[in-house]
């Protein structure tokens, strides 16, 4: 059960980070530079005081539950699968929510570099959401 809940949320995330770099940041772009920091001001503050703080964090509880069960019980695909939704939400506290700190700060001028360098870790962030829920598929497949 616990791995179902984990590739589920890790799905939901991998969804959420795809769209943001194949469809909002590049609309984003399309905006000046003070409207477009001032959007994903909004977006953040958002992002960390409703559902979706609940899905990353509910999603990153059941992800080390499943991680140490997989170490316990010497899973491997399990193992994998945890590991690389982990990597999600180390890319997120290690590199795009201290972007997200400093374009709050630094404001417009910021947002050239922020859209760029935010948007490459969060695309890694979505091949790594991706990469667990695919190797969850073909670990229910191989079954």
């Amino acid at each position: 059960m616990i791995n179902t809940i984990t590739v589920v949320g890790t799905g939901l995330l991998g969804g959420v980070y795809t769209a943001f770099t194949v469809m909002v940041i590049p609309a984003l772009r399309q905006l000046n530079n003070t409207d477009a920091t001032t959007t994903m001001n909004h977006i953040n503050r958002a992002a960390e005081s409703g559902p979706f703080i609940v899905l990353f964090a509910g999603t990153a509880i059941t992800t080390t539950t499943l991680g140490i069960t997989a170490l316990q019980h010497g899973n491997t695909t399990d193992l994998i699968v945890a590991g690389a939704s982990l990597l999600t939400t180390a890319i997120t506290i290690a590199a795009n929510v201290p972007l997200n700190r400093t374009l709050n700060t630094q404001g417009a001028h910021y947002w050239p570099h922020y859209a760029q360098h935010w948007t490459r870790w969060n695309t890694l962030r979505a091949l790594a959401a991706a990469a667990s829920v695919g190797v969850a598929a073909v670990g229910l497949g191989s079954r």
